[in-house]
């Protein structure tokens, strides 16, 4: 199939379909799609809820269109899925909206079709669990009848630096010729540039491991943060005195959560075990990074025990509910484990974030983010998040939320080092 023939549509618009379709537009034809009728209105109206673009961006993708309705989509050629791929309550993959979204592809699919996936999955997900979806509604046989590929998603939720077009991408599909077709769809829009991969399992493979590898670097960071603690030592002025080196990396503590960091190293080891491998590391860093919410409110608790505090029936300000700074994106956000670990306490907690959704919060989590903090009400606060806003405040302010004797606990580095009790 040759480029120009190319018919495109996005299935799913969020965080990750969005910006691809709006760098598509401004050149060519694309149908936007999603189930959502709420979110098609709203880009109707000119409107993203994520932030990811501007009025004026959708305005730009002139070429763009959105729809809800299945039929629209038997006039394309190429779909590229962009669907969530989270994972559920004991950490295994959901694939429920990757296989939905395949369903609704495989309805309207035809012979020559191509179906491009993003979503993050382990290796072997496109062409073992998507592709029978595919053969099975559309009745077709994959690489005679349709083809595939695979270029997985490299989005930086709130990052207004590291966009779509300037990221390089990986592609692949399912036979050379297809490969070298998807290949030259995505260089038409990334000025970054493409790298081609061998093979779909090998792209699927390269993403997993990207932030895989992240998430063990912060693990071990972690775990030195609480060394340090333990041994009365300031972790931030320790990275800065080993950053001096030009080798060493600059990971910093923390929670790690999001769609991509706290998620995709779950989809590698649960491979990993369906094929008779128990992955020891990858899982240790998932267990210790899993375990940062419990570890941050024991060491809350010791600070306010410390003061005198009464732990029950105390009030604690979590400052930031988003997984991020500066974005609204609250997909598997780690501090509902702060919230989650200080109520086993009977402490009273009141979330703010001047980002976040009120109706998506109370959705996600049962959390009602509060308008404002009042002030002189809070025994502790939490900075959770490294919004803007809140270092904006500054340490005065911030303090001026809690009582006399109150606990400032900043995870995030927002203040300077004598301004806060404790930091991780």
């Amino acid at each position: 199939m040759e480029l120009n023939h190319l018919k495109l549509a996005i299935i799913g618009l969020g965080y990750v379909g969005l910006p691809l379709a709006v760098e598509f537009g401004k050149h060519r034809p694309v149908l936007g799609f999603d189930i959502n009728r709420k979110r098609i209105a709203e880009l109707q109206e000119g409107t993203d809820v994520t932030l990811e673009t501007t009025e004026d961006e959708l305005r730009a993708a002139s070429h763009l269109r959105f729809s809800t309705d299945l039929a629209d989509l038997h006039s394309v050629n190429c779909y590229i899925v962009t669907v969530p791929t989270p994972i559920d309550a004991h950490k295994r993959p959901d694939l429920g909206p990757l296989l939905k979204a395949s369903e609704t592809v495989g309805k309207v699919l035809k012979a020559g079709d191509i179906v491009i996936y993003e979503s993050t999955v382990y290796p072997g997900c496109t062409e073992d669990d998507c592709v029978p979806v595919l053969e099975r509604e559309s009745g077709l046989s994959f690489n005679q009848d349709f083809f595939c590929g695979y270029s997985p998603e490299r989005i930086n939720p709130g990052d207004k630096e590291h966009r779509v077009t300037t990221i390089k991408k990986v592609t692949s599909g399912s036979m050379p010729e297809i490969a070298e077709v998807v290949d030259a769809l995505y260089r038409d829009i990334i000025t970054a540039g493409t790298h081609k991969a061998p093979s779909i399992r090998v792209a699927e493979a390269a993403k997993v491991i990207e932030n895989t590898q992240r998430d063990l670097n912060i693990a071990l960071i972690n775990e030195l943060a609480m060394i340090f603690n333990k041994m009365g030592i300031d972790t931030q002025a320790v990275l800065e005195a080993a950053g001096s080196k030009w080798n060493f990396l600059p990971f910093r503590p923390g929670l790690v959560g999001g769609h991509c960091i706290g998620v995709d190293p779950y989809y590698l080891t649960y491979k990993a075990e369906a094929i008779g491998y128990h992955p020891e590391i990858i899982l240790a860093g998932r267990r210790l990074n899993d375990g940062m919410g419990a570890y941050v409110v024991s060491q809350l608790i010791k600070a306010m025990i410390k003061k005198s505090i009464q732990i029950e029936g105390a009030r604690v300000l979590v400052m930031g509910l988003t997984f991020k700074e500066n974005c609204p994106d609250l997909r598997n956000t780690r501090v509902v484990d702060i919230v989650s670990e200080l109520k086993q306490y009977n402490i009273a907690v009141d979330v703010y974030d001047p980002w976040v959704s009120v109706a998506e919060a109370e959705h996600e989590y049962g959390i009602t983010p509060i308008p404002h903090p009042s002030a002189g009400a809070y025994d502790a606060m939490i900075l959770a998040v490294a919004h803007a806003e809140f270092k904006d405040l500054g340490p005065e302010r911030i303090r001026a939320f809690g009582k006399a004797d109150s606990v400032i606990y900043d995870l995030k580095y927002l203040l300077p080092s004598d301004a806060a009790d404790l930091r991780l």
